[in-house]
């Protein structure tokens, strides 16, 4: 497997994701709104598409050997819970029309498990990304339901925004539907190790058709 489609591929996930793609080798075809804010280099080509529209996206999906999903339909967007389920849907329609059978994409953290319950459920939960958390866990209930393509979800861990940026370990520890918390309780994982925890999931494929997650 050596080429791989990365969308959102000049987000905060997306940017660290084609760089590590790159780096392994990969000939990585960075999909984007605005393709000329993505650093292009003999491994990495770029293209503006609307993640919206099906037809054209799964045009420029065809010939990968797999397709990793960073969409993320912005943080302090007010239309934030329609727009990441609506896109996110759109993209898996996409990539089932382009016939690429191999699909990563990443959720949140919210739809993972503490005591029974799903921390977007919880009375601390930040009201500010809840939209989008919600978003992410109604979207795992959904592709769920596809028996088409090769799919995995994955979860960052809890800190992963306001985890330690600018450090690739490429050590970190994964589970299911629980968070991993380290010896101090915290759940951590900086976006450049997420960037290798999907970049290991695609070479190794040890969660197909389930959600995982990681941290340290």
């Amino acid at each position: 497997m050596k080429k791989v489609a990365v969308i959102g591929a000049t987000g905060f996930v997306g940017t660290q994701v084609v760089n590590e793609l790159s780096n392994r080798g990969y000939e990585v075809q960075a999909i984007a709104r605005d393709a000329s804010k993505v650093h292009q280099n003999e491994n990495v080509k770029a293209k503006s598409v609307d993640v919206n529209n099906v037809d054209e996206l799964a045009e420029a999906l065809k010939g990968n050997d797999a397709v990793i999903n960073t969409f993320n339909a912005g943080w302090t967007n007010p239309n934030l819970y329609d727009d990441f389920l609506n896109g996110s849907v759109n993209i898996e329609k996409a990539v089932e029309k382009s016939g690429v059978k191999r699909f990563i994409t990443v959720g949140g953290a919210g739809s993972l498990y503490i005591d029974g319950k799903q921390l977007v459920d919880g009375p601390d939960f930040p009201a500010d990304i809840k939209p989008g958390a919600t978003a992410a866990r109604d979207y795992l209930n959904k592709i769920k339901e596809n028996n088409t393509l090769d799919w995995t979800f994955f979860s960052p861990a809890i800190e992963m925004h306001q985890g330690t940026a600018g450090i690739r370990t490429g050590k970190y520890r994964t589970a299911l539907e629980n968070p991993v918390f380290d010896e101090n309780g915290r759940s951590v994982l900086s976006v450049e190790d997420v960037a290798v925890v999907l970049a290991d999931e695609l070479e190794q494929n040890n969660h197909i058709r389930e959600r995982f997650t990681a941290a340290y």
